[in-house]
Formats: structure tokens, sequence, C-alpha cells
């Protein structure tokens, strides 16, 4: 691991989450300089090593089962030891690690640490300076502060789903998923943001405190116009499919070769679309003139994009569309996008070393920091590869010392 020189160089976070939320939060503090010592279970390490396939290829190059791809997508830029925290002296290894470290981010159900002597409280008392960051399901109060909490759960329970897949009477009708863990991501986002803003108290004030984020209220506050819709309007904007429940023409379109996405969001760029499309009458149209008007006559607008844009392929209607100053794209799959001009040109896919499988390679930090930018300093680790330095540098443990935890299943 190179130096970190980032915006958040010189903290240090203890990472006690697993699955997604929580490691994107804590690797996201540690593409900005943060330094992050991510804890795991002997033996077993974060449940998401384990959720496969597709699995990481070995020295060989053949699938390694137990290596899942989905792990290296959270955890680069930490070290990884091992610590049975249940085990009284294991427990006194990560009190001692916290009263030491700026950050700490836990993502287990509300009261678990607490019953181990590492809950909020405890650690706050413990190091006033701390900013404790809890991840769940739920929160850590009210009703379903108990259950455990998933990224699908928490697209179904807080709104996601109602307003995603096709609508009643459409083939396929019925509620969807987003096919990416929406609501864990939200959770990751606003769980940094919320450490990011209790930093800034401590820098004010000198004093630690307790963060409270949940997946299933960031994926609520997430419903944006469909919860704005509901609660000052009354109206249910349900599912739409591919079409904009406010806008129109703003959705899939077939060309020769395929699909593309045309959004025009308002009456200036529906009138370039017009003209780009040779039909300039449809800004005088009655029945097109105003987004109202279209959105009220979606189906026979859709009729007349679908007729103009034939004749031509993805790659033209794109080119054209974009000169005539008309939001317009095509539907990439992940390979296109590694193939992406501007993908490339922007550095939006990064590769790192890793001892066991080479190059590990990973989507970017999308945050561009001009006077102190993000680095990707080491690969995700493998389960407990750094215990040995961290204990050995942080709390002074000698090489038989760490060897008797070992040998006493404590790391």
């Amino acid at each position: 691991m190179t130096h970190a020189t980032g915006a958040l160089s010189g903290l240090r976070v203890i990472d006690m989450t697993r699955v997604i939320a929580g490691p994107y939060a804590t690797q996201t503090l540690g593409d900005f300089g943060a330094e992050v010592i991510k804890i795991e279970r002997p033996g077993e390490g974060d449940d998401v090593r384990r959720i496969g396939p597709p699995w990481m290829p070995g020295a060989d190059g053949r699938p390694e089962v137990g290596r899942s791809t989905y792990y290296q997508a959270v955890n680069r830029n930490k070290k990884s030891i091992s610590v049975n925290y249940a085990e009284p002296e294991g427990c006194a290894l990560l009190q001692q690690l916290i009263a030491d470290a700026d950050v700490l981010v836990e993502n287990y159900r509300p009261g678990t640490l607490t019953r181990h002597g590492l809950g909020p409280v405890e650690m706050l008392a413990l190091n006033p300076r701390l900013i404790y960051c809890s991840v769940s399901g739920f929160g850590q109060d009210g009703p379903y502060a108990g259950r455990s909490g998933y990224d699908y759960l928490a697209q179904a329970m807080a709104g996601a789903m109602s307003v995603t897949g096709h609508p009643d009477g459409q083939p396929g009708a019925g509620p969807m998923r987003v096919g990416v863990p929406l609501a864990d991501t939200l959770a990751g986002l606003q769980a940094t943001i919320g450490i990011l803003a209790a930093l800034a108290h401590r820098h004010a004030t000198g004093e630690g405190q307790h963060v409270d984020v949940s997946l299933f209220e960031a994926q609520l506050a997430a419903t944006m116009n469909a919860g704005s819709a509901w609660l000052n309007a009354g109206q249910d904007l349900g599912r739409t499919g591919n079409d904009h429940p406010s806008a129109a023409p703003y959705g899939v379109f077939a060309v020769d070769d395929g699909f593309i996405l045309i959004a025009t969001f308002n009456d200036r760029e529906f009138g370039r679309l017009a003209k780009v499309l040779g039909r300039p009458d449809w800004a005088e149209d009655p029945r097109f003139a105003r987004n109202g008007d279209r959105v009220a006559n979606r189906a026979a607008l859709k009729a007349e994009v679908s007729a103009a844009l034939k004749g031509r392929t993805r790659a033209e209607w794109v080119e054209i569309l974009n000169a005539g100053t008309v939001s317009c794209g095509p539907i990439n799959t992940l390979a296109d996008l590694e193939a992406d001009p501007h993908v490339r040109a922007r550095g939006d896919i990064v590769t790192m070393q890793h001892p066991r499988h080479g190059a590990v390679r990973a989507l970017a930090n999308p945050v561009r920091l001009a006077a102190s930018p993000v680095s990707y300093r080491s690969a995700p680790p493998d389960i407990g590869q750094d215990t040995e330095s961290v204990l050995g540098t942080l709390l002074a443990l000698t090489p038989e010392q760490i060897a008797g935890l070992r040998d006493r299943g404590i790391v």
C-alpha cells in the first residue's frame, strides 16, 4: 500500500462492515486518503467474499470459487485484520484500536455490538472525538429496527419498486427492482456524507458523535419526484416502464440496429428534436407544443418519433441528435463502456495489483478533486493479510504475542 496523500490523509477508520453499503462508504473514505482497517472474522471474513458466481481468476486463470468479483467492487484501499471480537481478548484489541481512531463504521443489527461492549455509547465514552457511524436496514430505533435489511428489501419497502417496471396491462407488468444495488449504494453515499459532516462538526467543536444511516431511509429519500408527487398532490406516479412520468418524449426508441435513449425535458429541447427529425411542425401542434400536452398525448408522439427515426443506425442518430443539442445516447452494456472513448479519456476504469489475482480492475471513484485527488493504493485485501503489521505497528504487539493470539483463535 502506497502512502496516502488525499483530502482525508491522516484519518484512521475502523471498518466493521460487511456486504455492500458499509464497505462502499469506507472504500470512499479510503479513496480520499483515509487509512481504513477492515475488521473480519477469522477464517470467514466479509460475507460478500462468497457471493458468486462470478469468481475471481486464480494464478492459473481458472475461477477460484469463494473469491467473488462482488467483493472487489467495494474493498480497495483497505487493510484487513482478522479479530474474533466475541472473545474478551479480541474485544480488548478492538477497543485499543478504536481508542486512537477517528471514525468507526459498522453495519451490524442494532444492539449487536453493544452486547460486546463495542456500542456507540461505550466507544464514545472511550474516545469522545470518535465518529461512530451505524449503517443498518431500518435505523437504530423504530418498530423495524431489529429487522435484518438488504438492498432488494429496501427497494421494495421504500417505494422504489412501486415506480419501477412496466405498467399494468402491458407485457411483463409488475414491480421491478433496479438491476444494481441501488439502496446499498445510496446508503453508502449517505453514510459517507454523514461522516464528513460529523468530521466538520468535530473540527469546530472537538466532539464526536453517532451517525445513524439506514438502507430504508436512504432509498425512501431517493424517491424524489415520486415522493413529492404523492406528498404534495396526492398523486401516485406508478410504474411507467421506460417512459418518464412527467416528460415526453423521454425514453427508449427503436432505430434500425437497436435502441437509443432520447431525453427532452423542456419545450426548447423538444423544438430542437422536432427540427432535427424534419418535423418542425410538431412545435406548433397543439398535441405536442407544451410538455403537459406531450405527456397527455404520449402514445401518439412516440409513434411519430419512432416513424421519423427509421432509416438510420444508433451511431448515426447519436451523432445527429447530439449535434442538434438534443440529449441522446446509446444503451450501453459494460462491454460497450469498457471500450467507450469518454470512459477511457476520463480514466473511469483503474487497475491495481493483487498478489493472488494479479491485475484487479475496478470502476474509479467519480469525484474529481483538483487539489487533493483520490488515489488507488491497494487492491482489496485477502482475509487478515495485514493482521501482523497492524497489530505490531499500532498496538506494539510482538510476533510472539500475535502468534499466541492466533493459536487461541483470537486473530
